[in-house]
């Protein structure tokens, strides 16, 4: 007998498209797993009016022909590719790149499933509000084209979990769940991750990347299974409390309500609330570190408590305007709180229509709503899953200024920047001011985009700089209870959406992607030329 052996197809060198194909087939998991339980929930109200067929109404259909698309196309990256030598702008590319193809393909339930269709609103507007939609949840951004033409109670329980869980598997990172199960990154993979989720230094909880990306998910699923019990022990249901916990972890935003935390009006949930997004917006490094030491190690880090002291600070500021406007005591404290903390770890929460019907942060006086614009700029720590521009972003950038100054008096005198007891490395320094002057320079381009596009001055900068911090809310018409499909206009979301994922970057990996694909068509140029 004639014995033939199977040559191995021939793997090409694609970090990019070898992450971004296991990213889609988490996301195909994510769909497949709603899907069923848009069918069990629609099952049983069949089953509970008498009737026991099995129903493939609502968002099935449109749920698993999504998870089956991205489950193709995710596999078939995934299988003729494999992990390339990177250098920094491959590592950027690969991020970058899975995001995008991650956000694109997550719009098809919501293009599938006729989320956004409704009266006036043409192929082109749907395709827009579900990529819209879908690059808010995966950046845990938490801005909604759901409004009063489109409620979101009037869609099924498998296509609004899965809103959910775009925030909850954005939150921690794609790139760092694909690592976690991707042993062939390890030469690469704590570049992915900085690249991902960056912060003053790559946090390694344990001496392999891999290890390290798993022991982050753990603490993150912890976290989510904790705040999922004590949501259910304050009162929401089941689905509910799983649902918030999601976007709590995640510090997200998206609610399964319309009226989002107001619809329960509810200290007790508020309050867990709090708990669950001061942790999620609080680096996970130190939540590891509590963990292995058995003591509560957060209150020894500056910027922990630069993080709780802003809060505390603002929430006791805003609590006392409130009352000097004649708001009770306990009414406004119950307000200032929970929009401090919900706009101060980027997660977006509304209690608008509870705390006595005061929790609308837009119709407040001024004074409580710059406070809340200082909040839209900085966002949590690093190493966490908060957006914004961070606590020790500002803490050096203020370090740095304040070391500009003194030189003008002693031009020859040599002053380090400390955080806390800490000297930064110069070129940890100069990084961090180069990321802020970038930061200033898209928040001025898309604010002038936004008003060029016929947006009041107002709700231009406050929506671009809650795009860029991943908040959810913004001030002026985009406020926490209004619908960006009323605020701005379709092409004034796209570039909102596309600042979102920058944000959610931290802008470098994504403004970098493309120096890989320039590098390589500018070699092929050179190669070309040299064979002529």
């Amino acid at each position: 007998m004639m014995a033939f052996k199977l040559k191995k197809f021939p793997k090409s060198s694609n970090t990019t498209l070898h992450v971004t194909g296991t990213a889609l087939l988490f996301v195909s998991a994510a769909m497949l797993i709603c899907a069923i339980i848009e069918g069990i929930d629609r099952e049983g109200k069949k089953i509970s009016n008498g009737a026991t067929f099995i129903d493939l109404s609502g968002s099935v259909l449109p749920l698993l022909f999504a998870s089956i698309i991205c489950l193709i196309f995710g596999g078939i990256a995934r299988v003729i590719t494999k992990p390339g030598r990177l250098g920094q702008a491959d590592i950027f590319s690969a991020v970058g790149g899975a995001w995008l193809f991650v956000s694109l393909f997550g719009a098809l339930p919501y293009l599938f499933d006729g989320t956004f269709s409704y009266e006036g609103s043409s192929f082109l507007i749907q395709f827009a509000d579900s990529l819209f939609e879908s690059i808010s949840g995966y950046s845990c951004t938490g801005s909604t084209v759901f409004g009063s033409h489109n409620p979101i109670e009037s869609h099924g329980s498998g296509i609004l979990l899965y809103r959910q869980l775009t925030q909850w598997v954005g939150g921690m990172g794609i790139v760092v769940l694909v690592v976690t199960v991707l042993p062939s990154l390890r030469a690469s993979g704590l570049g992915l991750i900085s690249a991902e989720a960056p912060g003053p230094e790559s946090d390694r909880l344990a001496s392999r990347v891999v290890d390290t990306a798993r022991k982050f998910w753990k603490i993150y699923c912890v976290l989510t299974i904790c705040i999922g019990i004590a949501l259910f022990t304050a009162g929401m249901s089941v689905y509910d409390a799983v649902a918030h916990a999601l976007t709590t972890a995640s510090t997200g935003g998206f609610s399964t309500r319309d009226s989002s935390i107001g619809f329960w009006d509810s200290p007790t949930i508020e309050m867990v609330l709090i708990l669950g997004m001061i942790l999620g917006g609080s680096s996970f490094a130190l939540h590891w570190r509590m963990t292995k030491e058995y003591r509560i190690v957060h209150l020894k880090d500056p910027e922990f408590r630069s993080y709780l002291g802003l809060m505390s600070a603002s929430t006791l500021a805003i609590t006392w305007i409130l009352t000097s406007n004649g708001l009770e005591i306990n009414e406004a404290l119950r307000s200032a709180a929970f929009n401090v903390v919900t706009l101060g770890t980027s997660t977006g929460f509304s209690n608008a229509t509870g705390a006595g019907s005061n929790g609308d942060f837009s119709s407040w006086v001024s004074g409580p709503q710059i406070l809340l614009f200082i909040f839209l700029v900085f966002g949590g720590c690093t190493g966490s899953t908060s957006g914004g521009v961070k606590i020790f972003r500002l803490q050096i950038g203020a370090s740095h200024a304040l070391r500009s100054i003194r030189k003008f008096r002693r031009p020859r005198g040599v002053f380090p920047v400390f955080h806390g007891s800490k000297v930064i490395n110069e070129s940890l320094v100069q990084r961090i001011a180069g990321f802020i002057a970038v930061y200033a320079i898209l928040v001025v381009a898309g604010t002038l985009t936004l008003t060029a596009l016929d947006t009041d001055i107002v709700t231009a900068l406050s929506g671009v700089i809650s795009a860029l911090g991943n908040m959810g809310p913004a001030l002026g018409d985009a406020g926490p209870t209004a619908s960006f499909a009323d605020a701005y206009s379709t092409p004034s979301r796209m570039v909102l959406a596309f600042l979102m994922l920058v944000g959610r970057l931290e802008i470098f990996p994504m403004l970098l992607m493309v120096v890989a694909p320039y590098r390589g068509v500018k070699h092929r140029l050179r190669a070309t030329k040299h064979v002529y």
